[in-house]
């Protein structure tokens, strides 16, 4: 299979799909790989370590496209990239289509094979390549967070770790999944005051058994969150519904409960924000503030720390690239039914209930898209 890694063109976005390892792994197979020029630059991978994997160079991200049978990307795909795409091309990457219906249209109109890192899941019930990424946000939130809350940068002034004979800060962390529990991790290393709050009861035993008194715990309730907003000095919004837009946990009206100069980071902001007030910001310009608390919506976090990014996702996705090169997309996703819960989009059919919902597709099932809609890329 010829595979096409074209250079990320999202603000800011550094992050490369594959690595010179992955490319060596693909080549070794017998695949081709091709990769645009200096698409690795920005975190320090030179053309020349690409070549030396066994990798293609080439200019444009347009020869890319029209080459390859799999376009494998970091972010979604841009509104020029998704015009690029044709039928029976598989892209794999991320896609977060429920808060996108301009992406989500160009991708149903391009008949591509559309598979998104987000939506696939594992055995246990986990979101193998969504975890790596959102490891590496949970932690950036806290780091985020305790920056945003200097005075020069419009917070409160509170260091977030305190100082003898002065107390530190509280941290409110909504949801306790993989982001939420490397919040509460570094929050704590910090010296912060931390809460949790989910509505798994399984989970917070869990939380509760690994770090004990270290952290607070609460299911959460509207009037929990309420409470904890008036003390909380940073909040991280660490909620997540695999494929479906984020719900608002916390109102406008919330904001009113809590200290000026307090601050909000949105981690769900690619699925749309768990905060009525967020809208999606960028690495070059992140905060914004609203009724006096500073917003920080940046909806590629793991880019600000590329490099990292870059390593931990290929460790993650190249198992299943190998997969998708030496079976093809069918089989591939049809002999693993977590596989085939990556399925977005195919052949113009949304294969992903909470986004036909969201955007008022017709629901098709992933399976039975697959033996419906052409597939003209195999092994």
């Amino acid at each position: 299979m010829l595979i096409g890694v074209p250079k990320e063109i999202k603000n800011h976005e550094y992050r490369i799909g594959l690595t010179p390892a992955g490319v060596r792994e693909l080549t070794n197979l017998g695949h081709q790989v091709i990769v645009q020029h200096d698409g690795g630059s920005g975190i320090g991978i030179v053309n020349d370590d690409f070549v030396a994997a066994g990798a293609e160079i080439v200019e444009t991200a347009k020869e890319i496209f029209d080459r390859a049978d799999m376009i494998v990307k970091v972010k979604e795909p841009q509104p020029e990239e998704c015009k690029m795409l044709r039928s029976g091309q598989i892209l794999f990457t991320y896609l977060h289509l429920a808060p996108d219906p301009q992406q989500t249209e160009l991708l149903v109109t391009s008949g591509a094979t559309c598979i998104a890192y987000e939506t696939v899941t594992d055995r246990h019930g986990g979101l193998p390549l969504l975890a790596p990424m959102s490891e590496v946000a949970g932690r950036m939130s806290i780091q985020e967070g305790a920056y945003c809350l200097e005075k020069a940068q419009g917070g409160s002034g509170i260091l977030m770790g305190g100082v003898p004979g002065v107390e530190a800060a509280n941290v409110l962390v909504v949801g306790g999944g993989v982001v939420g529990l490397n919040a509460a991790r570094i929050a704590m290393g910090m010296g912060a005051k931390v809460t949790i709050v989910d509505r798994s009861l399984a989970r917070l035993k869990q939380i509760d058994e690994l770090y004990g008194d270290r952290l607070s715990t609460l299911y959460s309730t509207t009037d929990a969150i309420e409470k904890q907003l008036a003390i909380s000095d940073v909040v991280i919004g660490a909620v997540l519904i695999p494929g479906a837009a984020a719900p608002k946990l916390i109102t406008r009206d919330m904001l009113k409960l809590m200290k000026r100069g307090s601050v909000l980071v949105d981690v769900a902001i690619d699925q749309g924000g768990c905060f009525e007030t967020s809208k999606a910001t960028t690495h070059q310009d992140p905060t914004y503030v609203v009724d006096g608390i500073t917003h920080y919506c940046v909806a590629n976090m793991p880019g600000g720390v590329a490099r990292t990014s870059t390593y931990a996702l290929t460790n993650a996705t190249l198992p299943y690239i190998i997969t998708l090169a030496e079976k093809g997309a069918r089989a591939a996703l049809s002999e693993d039914v977590n596989f085939l819960d990556g399925l977005n989009v195919h052949a113009g059919m949304v294969t992903v209930e909470a986004v036909a919902e969201s955007l008022g597709y017709t629901f098709v099932q992933p399976g039975v898209a697959l033996s419906q809609g052409s597939l003209k890329i195999s092994a």
